[in-house]
């Protein structure tokens, strides 16, 4: 008997803890991140699920003779943007993947 009782708590913790983790990822979703190139010169928004929501891009940014540059902008901020989020969810999320090894 002393194993199914084990067992059921067992299961009661995990849907504890598969329902804080489905509350914490539903918040990570409402969160917002911000992304900039240097000087601010592009500014890209993301949803905690890595959803570009906006860009905003100053209009010294936009040089004709140079497209390139406004490129390497707005690469920048994005990728300065995805790496917020995925700070975020680690140090959200990491404490219900710490110790389970990778796959």
């Amino acid at each position: 008997m002393m194993n199914g009782m084990n067992m059921n708590k067992m299961m009661k913790q995990m849907k504890k803890m598969q329902k804080q983790l489905g509350e914490e990822q539903e918040n990570l979703k409402q969160q917002e991140f911000k992304g900039t190139a240097p000087d601010d010169m592009v500014e890209v928004t993301f949803s905690g699920d890595k959803k570009m929501t906006d860009i905003q891009i100053k209009p010294e940014a936009i040089d004709p003779d140079d497209p390139e540059m406004l490129g390497d902008l707005i690469l920048t901020a994005v990728n300065d943007g995805i790496s917020k989020v995925d700070k975020a969810t680690e140090s959200t999320m990491g404490k219900y993947t710490k110790g389970i090894p990778d796959m």
